[in-house]
C-alpha cells in the first residue's frame, strides 16, 4: 500500500495510491481509518510531505561507500533533524547564505507508527508503518566548521521527503537512484546498509522514544553532489517512487 498526505481545496488529508487516483480516507495511518469511497485524481491535489513529525532523525556514515577511508563505526552514529527542515514533494530547497558548497544526499526515510521505546530490532520491525524517499539536504562548509550540525543539516526545506509511504516494500533490499538535472549521481541498494534499519531504530529508541510519524533517515550512500540555483533533484527509490524538488536561491 501506497499512503499519500494531501491537501485539495484548503483541506489535508490522507488517502491510498490506486494507479493516477486517491482513495481519501478518513482518519490517518498513525492511527484509526477507513476508506471513505471518495477518489480523486492525484494530478488535482498538492502531495504534501507524508507525515508531520514530533522529531527526525538520521544517521551518518551508514554505506561503506560513503566512509572516505574512515573506519566503520561501532554503532550507528544519530545526528537530530528538526521537525521545521521537513520539506514537501515538490517544494524547494533554498540555498543558505554563507554556505555555497550545499549538497544533495538521497536516503531511504522510516516513517514510525507506533509509540517506541527500549525496543529490539525485531520489536522495532513491527513498528515501522513503512518508508518514504528523503533528501539530507547538507551544508557543508557550516558542517566541517561549526561544533554542532543545527544549520547545516537542519535549515529550513533541508528535508524533503515523499512522494508517499510505501507499507509493504523491502527496505532491506531496495535500489536507491539520486540524479541532478537527470544526471545520476548516487545509486546503491540498501542491502549496503551498514546498520539495518531495524537495528538503527532499536538503538535510537534506547535513549529516545519514538512517536508515531517520527522520520528517520537512515544514511547516505556513496559520495555526493553540491547543489546550485536551477538544479532539479530527484531521488528514486525502488518500490516506493520519486521525490523531485527544484533549487532555488535566496
Amino acid at each position: 500500500m501506497k499512503l499519500a498526505r494531501y491537501e485539495l481545496n484548503g483541506t489535508i488529508g490522507y488517502g491510498t495510491v490506486s494507479g493516477e487516483n486517491l482513495n481519501i480516507l478518513s482518519g490517518c495511518p498513525f492511527g484509526e481509518y477507513s476508506e471513505t469511497g471518495d477518489t480523486v485524481a492525484l494530478g488535482d491535489v498538492k502531495l504534501l510531505a507524508p507525515t508531520t513529525p514530533t522529531k527526525v532523525l538520521a544517521v551518518g556514515l551508514n554505506y561503506r561507500s560513503h566512509l572516505d577511508g574512515a573506519p566503520e563505526p561501532d554503532n550507528p552514529e544519530i545526528f537530530i533533524k528538526t521537525p521545521s527542515c521537513i520539506n514537501n514533494p515538490g517544494g524547494n530547497i533554498e540555498l543558505p547564505d554563507g554556505d555555497d558548497d550545499v549538497h544533495a544526499e538521497g536516503e531511504l526515510v522510516v516513517i514510525m507508527k507506533k509509540q517506541t521505546r527500549k525496543a529490539t530490532p525485531e520489536e522495532a520491525a513491527a513498528n515501522i508503518l513503512g518508508v518514504t524517499c528523503g533528501n539530507d539536504v547538507s551544508a557543508r562548509t557550516w558542517q566541517s566548521n561549526d561544533m554542532q550540525w543545527w544549520r547545516a543539516k537542519a535549515s529550513d526545506t533541508f528535508g524533503p521527503i515523499g512522494p508517499v509511504i510505501a507499507t509493504d516494500v523491502d527496505y532491506t533490499d531496495a535500489q536507491l537512484e539520486t540524479r541532478i538535472n537527470g544526471d545520476v549521481v548516487q545509486k546503491q541498494t540498501t542491502a549496503d546498509l551498514i546498520f539495518p534499519v531495524t537495528t538503527v531504530v532499536s538503538f535510537i529508541s534506547q535513549a529516545i522514544t519514538l512517536e508515531p510519524g517520527d522520520a528517520i533517515f537512515t544514511g547516505t550512500p556513496g559520495t555526493t553532489t553540491a547543489l546550485k540555483a536551477g538544479d532539479v533533484v530527484e531521488i528514486e527509490i525502488e518500490g516506493i517512487g520519486v521525490l523531485k524538488n527544484s533549487v532555488v536561491g535566496q
